[in-house]
């Protein structure tokens, strides 16, 4: 294609989540209580995490940097979408594009790094109980999650890269609520086979890399368990792994239904919903499964709940507002 007289494109547009009014204002109530949710869930359990003396322990060390991550890998596209379930238009410029893909790419893949992190932790608490802390040193859970944070930038460095500097300069509609690179590319006049490769490469290996250390510690893990004479203790070893594998399922679960498809498939409804699922429900899910899930959590969360009632009354009673 001759690009030489085509005018460069400045600016992406959105097709949205839907072009109901009613629907919109339905989804932008709904989507803004589950983006408030997000916030106050992950930083009330990062807080917790941290002004908890029994809770330092490599498993909610792991824990309090992922709920770091939800709350910025939910941030980079949920403000934009309920801006634009308010808007007529829903543009976006070419740099925030680009750096909206950037940190959703970088954030997404810490998100999958820490989560077979927190599985080899689990392989070694349940498999090694008696060289859990001299395994998982804090020098060690450091280095992973530094590796989780270098890899996840590293790529989306190379992907954006790759993908922003190429030549736009026919359509500019992106039929989807935020910048995702395959759409994107589909948009460049360039070649863009290599991009292709490189995209393919990144997630492929990501996604196989993490899977397969999940899967391997899980089996031992299962192996493990089922060799455990006592009852309760396999209880115990199961009920310490239900919390990160149901966070594993729902976040591989939608992320791998997206993405691991040929490139030819025509981007439909559904897709829309699962993109919805891992960016802006599911870092809301993961700290409300531990929470509910985990006794230590809750019991601290409960604790907080009568200590807030308690100062709550203290206050009111004075000035004859609280009433028994």
């Amino acid at each position: 294609m001759d690009v030489t007289n085509q005018t460069a494109v400045t600016e992406f547009v959105f097709s949205g989540l839907t072009n109901n009014k009613n629907l919109r204002s339905f989804l932008f109530i709904l989507f803004l209580h589950v983006y408030i949710v997000t916030v106050v869930a992950n930083v009330g359990l990062v807080a917790i995490v941290s002004n908890t003396s029994y809770l330092q322990n490599p498993m909610y060390y792991f824990l309090s940097y992922l709920s770091l991550v939800d709350i910025f890998y939910s941030s980079t596209i949920t403000p934009k979408m309920l801006v634009d379930l308010k808007s007529l238009k829903k543009t976006i410029s070419y740099e925030g594009c680009a750096l909206q893909f950037y940190f959703y790419a970088a954030l997404g893949s810490i998100e999958t790094l820490l989560l077979s992190s927190m599985s080899y932790d689990r392989y070694v608490a349940i498999c090694h109980p008696l060289h859990y802390m001299s395994i998982m040193t804090k020098k060690k859970c450091l280095c992973l999650v530094l590796l989780s944070f270098c890899v996840g930038f590293s790529q989306s460095s190379a992907q954006t890269s790759c993908a922003f500097t190429l030549q736009f300069c026919g359509s500019n509609f992106i039929d989807h609520f935020y910048c995702d690179v395959p759409l994107v590319l589909k948009l460049s006049c360039s070649d863009t086979s290599t991009c292709d490769m490189v995209t393919v490469y990144i997630v492929g290996s990501l996604a196989i890399g993490s899977l397969m250390t999940i899967l391997v510690s899980y089996t031992l893990i299962i192996y493990s368990i089922t060799n455990m004479r006592s009852t309760e203790g396999r209880k115990k070893a199961f009920s310490t792994c239900s919390s990160h594998l149901m966070c594993v399922f729902i976040f591989y679960g939608t992320v791998l239904f997206t993405y691991m498809r040929p490139p030819s498939s025509v981007f439909t409804v559904r897709d829309k919903v699962a993109s919805i699922f891992y960016t802006a429900v599911t870092p809301m899910l993961n700290p409300l499964i531990y929470s509910l899930r985990n006794q230590s959590v809750r019991r601290i969360i409960i604790q907080s709940l009568h200590s807030f009632q308690g100062l709550h009354a203290r206050v009111l009673q004075p000035c004859g507002i609280y009433r028994k």
